[in-house]
This record gives structure tokens, sequence and C-alpha cells, in this order.
């Protein structure tokens, strides 16, 4: 999730409002930033400015926005995307005002200059936001890539021309690495070698909003002999705006999923939704064997050109599995890395962006704390200041003596249904946590020799009150929490576990419940009781 918040004096701006589908809870609601802090300060924006069109930038719009009613400043695509979303949800449109990259438009205090930058979206652009004394770089998601298929490069001069810059807000998210990130005119060429080798059907798995990933496999199926078909709801959205705005002119005629039982295999590619496992998605339908009209078996090939975002894994192992239980051959970022490539920079990029826009300070921000703290190390390398690694919630002020934190506050996670606009009771985002229905949870433990605690013998669970939880996920982190856990009492264990407990349960249930926690201590059983 991504939304920023600028202010000059009593007047704030917004930057990007976006969410993350919850794929750990029932239905796979949706997270979206939490705005009690913004009601505590009195902010309100004047203004919500887009960088681009990914759903943890955009997605949250619909819901948030209501509550501010400002004007919304996006490019094409992402502004095309935002009314979809927005008629889609009763609300009106013309509050979204277009603006073209490398235009600049005046808010308040405020002049904001877009800046395009490559990425795996179209018309992603960087922020600089000037006010008074001060220049803010705001990156967005970025990369330098050399072949991008759709727009042109990165314009080292454009970027030159802005430098110095007082600040650098920039994406953290491939620090650690080395080098470069793969153009996506590498991953075309790998695509079209991986398809011609393909005997029977093909389905493509790709995020919808790479457009470039879309266009590059349209490219290859055609000359690959195969007829071209789109499964998922969000990729046929995507392709219809996309199309509108011109930039899938020479994209092959689309066949509907519901003629290709009519084509030889060999002819059939598909491009699908899916490839982290979504629940919801037309990929995980087809491994389920689900889909009404068209299905894969052994000679098929399903190709995954998405990496894995983190905390999916478990749900793509499964998708994974399922496809291979029908036969399914698989490629995909383990077997062939070279069918995907990242949307943000490594190394070599970070260095080379700014050896042009020559920061005085950088704010590491997007990714893990691992990934901030790579990116700080790395600025540090490049002699610009980077004393801050900002987390949720952080209110941090930039003047002549350079970044301070000021205040920290928490953000406790606010979760909304996918098919309703107000939020779900529970996960809301109150103060005070509302907790529903009672969760009775009773352990047998004893001490290790290494002073954490293991349990024996079964768990006893209640949790019939709560709603649907997934036991065997919250076993094994159970298990892993005792044996981290130093406490040399039990009463000492309860205490250190509880709030451990309520994280995990908020984290992994609509609604918090109360929780009611028995711990017995046990004598771990000698080798000759088992015998």
């Amino acid at each position: 999730m991504n939304l920023s918040l600028y202010g000059v004096e009593s007047h704030w701006i917004a930057v990007d409002c976006g969410m993350m589908i919850r794929q750990d809870l029932p239905d796979s609601p949706l997270q979206v930033p939490n705005l009690d802090t913004l009601v505590t300060l009195g902010i309100t924006p004047r203004a919500l400015v887009i960088t681009h069109g990914h759903e943890d930038h955009i997605g949250a719009a619909a819901w948030l926005w209501p509550q501010w009613g400002c004007p919304i400043h996006a490019t094409p695509l992402a502004a095309g995307l935002l009314r979809l979303k927005f008629a889609a949800r009763g609300l009106a449109t013309d509050a979204i005002r277009v603006i073209e990259p490398g235009e600049a438009l005046e808010c308040g205090p405020f002049t904001l200059r877009y800046l395009p930058l490559t990425h795996s979206i179209p018309e992603s652009c960087a922020l600089l936001v000037a006010t008074g004394d001060h220049r803010v770089l705001h990156t967005g998601d970025w990369k330098l890539d050399p072949e991008p298929l759709i727009g042109a490069p990165v314009s080292a001069s454009t970027f030159r021309a802005i430098a110095p810059v007082d600040l650098v807000v920039g994406d953290s998210t491939n620090a650690p690495l080395p080098g470069h990130s793969r153009s996506e005119g590498e991953v075309a060429v790998a695509l079209e070698r991986a398809i011609a080798r393909c005997e029977g059907r093909v389905v493509v798995s790709c995020f919808a909003s790479n457009l470039a990933r879309v266009l590059a496999i349209g490219r290859a199926a055609q000359r690959c002999g195969r007829r071209v078909s789109l499964m998922g709801r969000a990729m046929e959205r995507m392709v219809g705006v996309a199309r509108g705005l011109g930039y899938l002119d020479d994209f092959p005629p689309l066949v509907p999923v519901s003629d290709l039982g009519y084509l030889p295999a060999q002819e059939v590619l598909v491009i699908a939704t899916g490839s982290q496992g979504e629940p919801r998605a037309a990929l995980h339908r087809l491994a389920r064997g689900r889909h009404p009209t068209f299905e894969l078996g052994r000679g098929d090939s399903v190709i995954f050109s998405a990496k894995a975002i983190p905390g999916n894994e478990l749900l793509i192992q499964r998708l994974k599995a399922g496809l291979e239980h029908l036969g399914v051959a698989l490629l995909d970022e383990f077997n062939h890395p070279e069918l995907h490539a990242s949307g943000h920079p490594a190394q070599d990029e970070l260095r080379a962006f700014y050896g042009w826009v020559k920061p005085g300070h950088l704010l590491p921000v997007h990714g893990e704390p691992r990934h901030q703290q790579a990116h700080q190390a790395l600025a540090e390398t490049l002699g610009i200041r980077a004393p801050l690694i900002p987390a949720n919630g952080d209110l941090i002020s930039l003047d002549g003596d350079g970044l301070t934190l000021e205040a920290r506050y928490p953000q406790p996670p606010c979760i909304v249904s996918q098919d309703a606009v107000t939020p779900l009771a529970g996960l809301a985002g109150e103060t005070n946590r509302a907790r529903h229905g009672s969760l009775y949870l009773a352990l047998s433990v004893t001490a290790t020799e290494a002073r954490g605690w293991t349990r024996i013998g079964r768990l006893m669970l209640d949790a019939s009150e709560t709603g649907h939880l997934d036991e065997d996920a919250f076993t094994d982190w159970l298990d892993m929490q005792l044996l981290e856990l130093h406490a040399e009492t039990l009463a000492e264990l309860r205490l250190a576990l509880q709030p451990k407990l309520l994280s995990w349960f908020a984290d992994h249930l609509r609604r918090v419940p109360s929780i009611h926690l028995q711990i017995l201590a046990v004598e771990a059983p000698s080798l000759s009781d088992l015998d």
C-alpha cells in the first residue's frame, strides 16, 4: 500500500492511494491505509496525486477519496483505471483530472512536475515536489529500462536538469541486488523462444497491468502461429483501457475463451491472471478444473511470467500442485528466470540515477526493512545523507538541518470487503480494536534446554465463534513462537505470548476475538517412556 503526505504549514497533498489483497483472510478482502492519524492531526489533503496505475498505488482511492473530495491528478492510463473503479462503486468521476507525463501543476504552495520513468506499467512518473526553498523528488516505482516496449527509455538529460535536489524519497525494492534489472525487451525474446518450444495449449500468467509483457506475449503468440485469448476480468479491463489509449495497436486479434475448444491445441495461447495463486483468479479455476469452457491437461504448458510476491508463496505452491496434478508442464522464475523482469531498480541503476539528480538526502521507502537498509547503505557510499529508515505512520520534517523524525503514529489494519464500500467491523481501524466472539486455546508445554519452550501433545483450540481459521498455519506459527520465547515461568510465558497471539489473530481474522489462554506445564517424555 502506498499513501504519502506532503505538507507545508496547514496545506497538504496526498501522493498515491493504494491497497493490498489480504489473501490470508477469508474471501480475500482488501487492506487500505488507515486514516485515523489524519483525523487526529486534522489533515485533509487538498489534492490526490497519482504516480502510476498499479493497484498498490490507486486501489484504495474508491474507498478513501470520498472522505476528502479533493481533485485527483493522474496520467491518462491511471485516470482511465480510476474512472472504472469509481463508476463501479457509483462514485462521480469528475474529480479525476488527466495530466500528461512531463507536465506540471500548481497546488497551493506546491509546484509538482511529472517526470516520466520506466516501470512495469506505462506512464509511471516521478514527482518533483517544489515548495519554498525545498525540492523533493518522489520517485514512485521505477527502473532504467533501455527497451521498455511501450513508451520511451528514461531521459537522463531530464533528470540532470533538475539537479541537485534536497531529498529523494526513493524506491528500495531491489536495493540489495547488484547489477541492473532485466529489460522488457530481453523478456520478450525469452518468451517467444519458450512459447515456440511448447507443443500443446499454452497459458501465460502475468500481472494485467504489465502491458509491455502482455504485448510481448501477444506478439510471440502470433509469430508462433497461435491465436490469443484473454482470461480474467482484470486482464480484459486493463487491455480494454490500454487499447483505448492506443498502447496496443499492433496486438493480435482476440479469440473468445468460449471458442478455444474449436482450435487445435498447438494454436491456443491464453493470457491469464492469477500468477499469485489468487483464489478468485482465472488460473486458479483452471488448476481446479472448474473453468466452464476451457481445461488443461497433459502436454499443455503454463508459463509464470511474474515473480512471487512475498506472502503469496503458499497459495502459489498450491496452485502449481494443482496444475502438476493435471500433468501440465510449468515454466517459472525458478527454472526459467529469463521469463520475468522486475520493475524496480537494482544497485547500478540507483547509482546512475543518483548521479543524475545529485540528492542531498535520501528517504528509503518501499520494500521491507532489509531493502531499506541496503538502500541506506548504498546512499552513504555515494555521499548522500540517509539518517532515517521510515516506518508506516512516521511524521518526518525536512528543513535546512535535514531530516528529523517528529513522531510515530501506530497504523492498525483497516480491512474492507472487495464487494462493499463500507469497512467491515472488527478490523476497520478502530482505536480500541473492538473484539468479537471468543477463542479458547489450551496448550501443554515444557521448557527446552535452549530456554525456549516446546508444545507437548495436541493443541486444544475452539475457534467456532471466530469464523474461518487456518489451524495448520496457526499451529506452525505458535510452535515457532514458543521456541523463540525466553520466559522462566508460565506466568512470564503467558505475558510474552498474549500480545503475539492478539497480533496474529488481528492479521488473520476479520474480527479480533477475546482470547482465553490456558497453559499447562508438563515434563517431556523420556526415551524409556516411548519404548
